[in-house]
């Protein structure tokens, strides 16, 4: 079989692939097992050897090993755990009762209490199943528009995708990295910066609020040109807000943003790596939960906040270590305050658990141990994709895959412009059918390393910080994009039989757009993605 090269087989290979993801087989076993089939063929055919198989091991190691993938199973821990005290409710029942009372308040307060979710759990089915089920109910009775009030519940819940802190950030951190080492090396260039999870997280900041800014101007304009598909709450309806509106707000958003400073603030600033961070976000939201599920500790909760967040400012201004040879007397002076700062933390924190543990959901389940167990399955499902991918792209580049892939973009009409648009084109046709995981793990690793080296003007190559930007946004309307949005599954699966799936895909394509808007302003402006890295660390 003459016709049968490396080419062919790579080109096979990824059909086959795509066709059993695309038939809803499990994305890690099917990576994993076509990899491992066309492996032995390619052997077969003599076009890779044995030791292509041997660095199998090494891939698994070096994710088993990564520092940054760390970070993953505390930020899912901190988003269940929000999720699972019902943080959303709370703040939905209040910013009904703040913005009720106008014209379109309540998709206000979605967008709102989206934002706050997104830049504090993360987790997009979570997000849009309890806004589904609290906000969507209401905005019915009182006649909202349908079309709206479905796409602004599928929107605000994928916020959590490009506002970080965001599993999809770190892992488009993670790959991007490993992409611009690699092109970096091919280029010649031995010693070139990394990129760093804090990097694509300061990113991903000002973009992620202007698309937030976004949804709110749609959403005034349309309360403003057809008041009837928004109208506002009946005065009667709603109930007395006590004290100044600014101490209302004030008092029911100061826990979550305090917890969303203390994490995004730590990343930004540098204090802390985002494995730590994600500790401190874990931490962090256990004491948020048990305050409100023990009011009877909630002083305790508080002070154990207060003690962590002195630590951690405490340790920027101080060494704290006395085994050194010029340790000062303000030095034992502060390593005693932090003892004591430690122990009344601890003591927090195992009460915080202790409560967490004893408080039951509505089905009589430990909150705590269905934390743990939502954790422990939404990690494991992220690290065996990840294994799977690293097999799969191991495999394509074995059979020169990559080689391809590098001649089509580079011999494209338009050079690099044109190279990106078919890669940003091709990431959202794929959204249509695929989860986000699939696309960061299959896409990424080949085109990445192609793009990173391609330039964009004479001697300046492609930052990487704008380009996992673009991919994150891009990426975010995979959650929206009809037919197999998984917001589009997550909120059909909650709303009322009445509801039309035609009227949830009629609702989120304005957001589509908005989305795509988002993009082209970026493509325009690069330094919404590029300025607050560089002035944050100069890179």
């Amino acid at each position: 079989m003459e016709w049968l090269t490396p080419e062919w087989l790579c080109l096979v290979m990824f059909i086959v692939t795509l066709g059993f993801l695309l038939l809803g087989y499990p994305v890690a076993f099917t990576l994993a097992g076509s990899s491992l089939l066309f492996a032995f063929i390619a052997l077969w055919f003599e076009f890779i050897d044995w030791g292509l198989l041997a660095a199998i091991p090494q891939q698994i190691f070096a994710i088993m090993t990564s520092k940054v993938l760390v970070a993953i199973p505390p930020f899912v821990f901190m988003g269940v755990m929000l999720e699972r005290s019902s943080i959303a409710e709370e703040l939905l029942e209040n910013m009904g009762r703040v913005f009720g009372s106008r014209p379109g308040g309540l998709v206000f307060s979605v967008t709102i209490v989206g934002a706050l979710l997104a830049a504090s759990t993360g987790i997009v089915g979570a997000t849009v199943v309890t806004m589904g089920l609290l906000s969507l109910p209401t905005m019915m009775r009182y006649n909202y528009d349908r079309p709206l009030a479905l796409g602004t519940i599928a929107a605000s819940g994928t916020l959590g995708q490009v506002i970080p802190p965001s599993i999809v950030l770190i892992l488009l951190g993670d790959q991007l990295s490993n992409a611009f080492t690699q092109a970096k090396i091919t280029m010649g260039n031995f010693s070139a910066d990394t990129v760093s999870v804090n990097d694509l997280f300061a990113g991903a900041l000002i973009p992620g609020l202007l698309l937030v800014a976004l949804y709110l101007t749609y959403q005034f304009y349309v309360s403003w040109r057809w008041p009837e598909k928004t109208p506002p709450i009946p005065q009667q309806d709603l109930e007395e807000i006590e004290g100044p509106l600014w101490r209302h707000l004030l008092r029911i958003l100061f826990a979550p943003l305090a917890l969303i400073v203390a994490v995004l603030g730590s990343v930004l600033m540098g204090f802390a790596s985002p494995s730590e961070v994600a500790s401190i976000g874990a931490i962090g939201a256990s004491l948020l939960a048990a305050h409100r599920f023990s009011k009877g500790n909630a002083r305790l909760m508080i002070l154990s906040a207060i003690a962590f967040f002195s630590l951690v400012l405490l340790s920027n201004f101080f060494t704290l270590r006395i085994d050194r040879s010029d340790v000062q007397p303000v030095d034992y002076i502060a390593f005693g305050i932090a003892v004591g700062l430690s122990l009344l933390l601890a003591f927090g924190i195992w009460t915080a658990f202790i409560k967490c543990y004893q408080e039951k959901d509505e089905h009589g389940h430990s909150i705590l141990k269905e934390v743990m167990r939502s954790t422990l399955k939404i990690s494991t499902m992220v690290f065996v994709i990840l294994i799977g991918a690293s097999l799969f792209s191991l495999m394509f580049i074995g059979l020169h895959g990559d080689e391809v892939v590098e001649e089509f973009l580079t011999q494209l009409p338009g050079g690099t412009i044109t190279a990106i648009l078919v890669v940003m084109a091709v990431m959202f046709i794929m959204g249509f059918f695929l989860d986000f995981l699939e696309i960061i793990f299959i896409v990424v690793p080949i085109v990445g390393p192609i793009l990173l080296q391609m330039e964009v003007a004479p001697g300046v190559t492609m930052n990487p910080v704008w380009l996992g930007v673009m991919m994150a946004i891009n990426l975010q309307t995979s959650f929206l994009t009809p037919p197999f949005g998984f917001s589009l599954f997550y909120l059909r699966g909650v709303a009322p039989d009445e509801i039309k799936t035609m009227e949830i895909y009629k609702g989120v394509m304005p957001f589509v757009g908005i989305q795509v808007l988002m993009l082209i302003i970026l493509w325009f402006l690069p330094q919404l993605a590029t300025w607050l890295p560089y002035m944050l660390y100069g890179a």
